[in-house]
């Protein structure tokens, strides 16, 4: 799994199949963080997305083992095999069929777990268990830490300075609350001007948003979750809406994909969508025309959407 920065998201794809050695068609990324040009040349931030090779099980694997065994028949050190059925006369060719036994056995296992990386990786919940039904997000699974002191100390000094954010904006602004958690500073904004600070469709949102997270982010080291009055809730209802027919296709079809979206419409499709295909491979893509959308597939469909 490498974790590949560049300027554009095609440098990163690029530079991902680079450092994976393989073509472009045969990494599996996600995108963690989307280019910005910023304003003026200020708060530029670069495309951050994090990929892995492709693991192609074929029929041809016990002749991919071969070389193994003709490496290890030179070793000096064997593993001696007792058997009581053996005969002096099938003794030597016994043990190299044991090794090839385990060398396969081992490279099943490996291909396993490699199998399971890539689940986990482009799909955080797996199955769920009757014990886990209860938590099926990945947040849900760590201890609210937010009443620790050093947690309590972030959240009033980065709170203070939105504060003084606020007033020397022209922006009439009343609530600033910060909750720091997780990993993650929870930002709550509220105010008589907090339509004027959304923006229309959003994009002030976005770029607030940007700027917020290269700050707290590069000084902090934490994760931000920016709320303006209700404008995340009433984005998820939207979305919500949006996506039920296209869940319904999905059901009936197996695979889908939504129309282009923009911003944070992008994440909040993908969170329900995997929240409600846990076992098929949800992912980003973008379009020749720069667009993104978020297409449903099964993980061994060699062919996505």
């Amino acid at each position: 799994m490498k974790r590949i920065e560049a300027p554009t998201l095609e440098e990163a794809y690029k530079n991902a199949a680079e450092a994976l050695k393989c073509s472009v068609t045969e990494i599996k990324y996600e995108i963690i963080q989307y280019p910005s040009t910023g304003l003026m040349g200020l708060f530029k931030k670069p495309a951050i997305i994090v990929a892995v090779k492709k693991v192609v099980v074929t029929d041809t694997q016990q002749e991919m083992e071969k070389p193994l065994v003709s490496v290890q028949e030179e070793e000096p050190v064997e593993t001696p095999v007792t058997e009581p059925a053996l005969q002096p006369k099938e003794e030597g060719s016994t043990k190299p069929k044991n090794r090839v036994s385990r060398e396969i056995l081992d490279k099943e296992l490996i291909t396993k777990k490699k199998d399971k990386v890539l689940d986990s990786f482009f799909d955080s919940n797996e199955v769920p268990s009757d014990r886990d039904k209860a938590a099926p997000t990945i947040v849900s699974d760590f201890k609210d830490d937010r009443d620790t002191p050093e947690n309590r100390a972030l959240s009033q000094e980065i709170e203070s300075k939105l504060v003084k954010l606020m007033e020397i904006s022209c922006f009439q602004i009343d609530t600033v609350e910060v909750d720091v958690f997780n990993g993650t500073a929870h930002i709550f904004i509220d105010g008589e001007d907090a339509a004027l600070l959304i923006g229309k469709e959003g994009y002030r949102y976005n770029a607030l948003s940007y700027m917020l997270f290269n700050w707290i982010n590069a000084h902090y080291n934490l994760y931000i979750n920016l709320e303006i009055a209700e404008f995340i809730q009433d984005q998820e209802e939207m979305i919500a809406n949006y996506l039920v027919p296209i869940i319904e296709h999905i059901n009936e079809k197996g695979r889908g994909k939504t129309k282009p979206l923009d911003g944070i419409l992008v994440q909040i499709a993908l969170e329900q969508l995997r929240a409600t295909f846990p076992n098929k491979y949800v992912a980003i893509k973008t379009g020749r025309d720069g667009k993104k959308f978020i297409i449903v597939n099964n993980f061994n469909s060699k062919k996505n959407v």
